[in-house]
């Protein structure tokens, strides 16, 4: 072991820290204790950071015992799963596709689902199992159902369950239909993060449960979400912290080259240039990147770094009919702008972030969702403030 005790670095330790940071609530404690997160995880893990989408190499517990286990006991994510399962090799694949959370979050969203003893919840996203064991033994097993999407994850999850003597039921299908044989639930928690909460959630919860939600736009930005939903399967209410989940299988966005939208040509190819006094540095920030992508549908930005520290700042729709550049170079007040297609995305994210500057900058926790007939509505304070789309 390193510095620290083998106390330090275990469940203990782990229960300490979280406490200090408020996530981990005394109602919960019990559960934390009764269903240790190493028993939740797998053999060969990809240690995560905090607050951060990247993985280390993969670490094999035979192999590294101490290292596995400060992984396991650390405050961060684990992925556990590279191109749905796909890639197996010894170091990192294309895509992370399933990952044991960082249990701030883990603890924070339950904190947020508001269980009560005897209630039912729908889990979306079982991953390694470890957040339906968690909600097994606060609620009791039978009162639990989780689907996940990927079989093979599903059976493993199952075994770590029956090995800690819970049995809740673990179904294998698309998590955006939800599991309506055993509806209607007190509670939805999503393990996964979405773009649009899909119609069966709200028509599988009771009216006055709870939907808890990681949900952004496809351009980036990311939050939880809790939603209650009433008589009429409408849901509404707030964000209450910023997250970075995985996008549920259902839902993801296929990305397509930067050759494709140039034709065959080489950039410029056909982009109208001009000059703007807005930095791409000051749109790539989480809190910013999720106030644009509510205004900006369908397009999604990707950073092309260079070695002497400036970049590219390229955006592109889903519908492959329009790109912009920006090129980012250190000490410049002006920026190089590309634009081509229908649409002009630099001059879309300008309007965006011109419109949040005036708000105030705001944060997360000032954002909230409606969710009815009409489809979803981002809004700014107030369900009657909802941010408009240009």
């Amino acid at each position: 072991m390193t510095e620290r005790t083998a106390k330090e670095v275990g469940p203990q330790g782990l229960a300490s820290v979280l406490m200090e940071k408020g996530a981990l609530a005394s109602d919960w404690l019990p559960a934390f204790e009764a269903v240790p997160r190493h028993a939740f995880m797998p053999d060969a893990i990809w240690p995560g950071r905090a607050g951060m989408n990247r993985q280390s190499d993969r670490v094999i517990r035979s192999e590294e015992p101490d290292v596995w286990w400060e992984a396991v006991y650390r405050d961060a994510p684990i992925t556990t799963q590279w191109d749905d399962g796909a890639y197996t090799g010894t170091g990192k694949g294309k895509s992370p596709t399933s990952s044991n959370s960082m249990p701030t979050m883990v603890f924070s969203m339950l904190d947020a689902l508001s269980v009560e003893d005897g209630q039912t919840v729908l889990e979306v996203g079982t991953g390694t199992g470890w957040n339906a064991a968690l909600l097994s033994h606060r609620l009791g097993a039978e009162n639990v159902v989780s689907v996940e999407v990927d079989e093979a994850s599903a059976e493993d999850a199952r075994a770590r369950l029956n090995l800690a003597g819970l049995r809740p039921l673990v179904h294998v299908g698309d998590g955006a239909q939800g599991y309506p044989e055993r509806s209607p639930y007190d509670r939805l928690i999503a393990t996964c993060s979405i773009g649009s909460v899909p119609p069966p959630w709200r028509e599988q919860v009771k009216p006055g449960g709870v939907i808890v939600t990681p949900w952004g736009p496809t351009y980036g930005g990311e939050a939880v979400a809790r939603l209650t939903v009433a008589g009429d399967r409408s849901a509404s209410g707030p964000f209450v912290g910023s997250s970075a989940f995985m996008r549920m299988r259902a839902q993801r966005v296929q990305r397509r080259h930067v050759r494709e939208y140039l034709g065959g040509r080489k950039w410029p190819a056909d982009g109208v240039k001009s000059m703007t006094s807005l930095s791409p540095d000051d749109v790539g920030d989480w809190h910013v990147m999720f106030a644009i992508g509510v205004q900006v549908p369908d397009a999604f930005p990707w950073m092309e770094p260079y070695d002497d520290g400036s970049y590219t700042l390229w955006l592109r729709d889903t519908a492959v009919t329009s790109w912009a550049t920006t090129d980012y170079v250190p000490g410049k007040d002006e920026f190089e702008v590309y634009q081509s297609g229908p649409r002009n995305l630099w001059d879309e994210v300008l309007v965006a972030y011109h419109w949040w500057d005036r708000q105030g900058r705001p944060g997360f926790e000032r954002f909230g969702l409606t969710v009815d007939g009409d489809g979803e509505r981002v809004w700014l304070d107030s369900p009657d403030n909802p941010v408009s789309v240009p």
